[in-house]
């Protein structure tokens, strides 16, 4: 019995340390492109792309190997670790190509991508953590009971509310995603010097920002003359609610 022991607890360790947990990280280089970035995580054969500023989040577990590819980067490569789990983003560091494609080149084959590179398996489709969850919690890509198993396991998440919760999961992943890129396009300089909002109350107007739906309709379509404008009737909305609490 006392020979077990250690062997149970080997397992117990080694079962702990294969779970998956949500990597989160950022790319960093000289480029000014950070956006679409492919992270895959080749050990389970799962990818996402980067969002602007080169954040992302991937599933991962201690050893999966990480691959990071760009046309105009040089590929690289992380081994997932135990200290990756407690860090609360990664920097991955990429170097720019030296010789990279002119404008004309890219223009003249436009059929030239990250997939017909076979930088990414073909056909590929990539998803966020929250996304992934949810599509395995629904039965996946499989239709009319093509996978009993996953098809039960459908039903019952749906029965549980378990579909539900991953849905709302979903949405607040979006509005963190959000949020982060709006950060990064209006610093609190901006807020404060253009918005006249206060240096304290800056974390909230952006909270209070991706929630009106006039302004994450023209940021999403990139639109920056709609965006500066409802920006300025957000912020006079948000100061003249600020005044009542007082």
């Amino acid at each position: 019995m006392r020979q077990k022991i250690p062997l149970l607890l080997f397992l117990v360790q080694f079962s702990f340390a294969q779970q998956n947990f949500v990597l989160k990280g950022k790319v960093v280089s000289e480029s000014y492109q950070l956006e679409g970035i492919n992270v895959v995580n080749q050990t389970q054969d799962i990818g996402v792309a980067t969002q602007r500023g080169g954040y992302f989040t991937i599933e991962a577990k201690v050893s999966d190997t990480i691959i990071f590819s760009a046309i105009n980067l040089k590929g690289t490569m992380h081994i997932v670790t135990e200290e990756d789990q407690a860090k609360e983003l990664l920097f991955v560091p990429m170097e720019v190509l030296i010789n990279q494609l002119s404008e004309v080149v890219l223009t003249e084959y436009r059929n030239i991508t990250t997939e017909s590179l076979g930088i990414i398996p073909k056909g590929m489709k990539t998803y966020t953590p929250a996304e992934r969850k949810l599509k395995q919690a629904t039965g996946g890509d499989n239709q009319y009971g093509l996978s009993t198993r996953v098809s039960f396991d459908a039903i019952l998440n749906a029965i549980s509310g378990r579909t539900r919760m991953l849905k709302k999961e979903l949405e607040i992943e979006k509005k963190e995603i959000l949020l982060e890129n709006v950060k990064l396009d209006y610093s609190t300089e901006y807020l404060i010097k253009n918005l006249n909002i206060p240096e304290a109350l800056t974390e909230g107007f952006l909270y209070y920002l991706i929630e009106d739906r006039e302004f994450v309709s023209a940021y999403k379509s990139d639109n920056k003359t709609m965006c500066e404008f409802v920006l300025n009737k957000v912020a006079t909305r948000f100061l003249e609610l600020q005044k009542t609490k007082e």
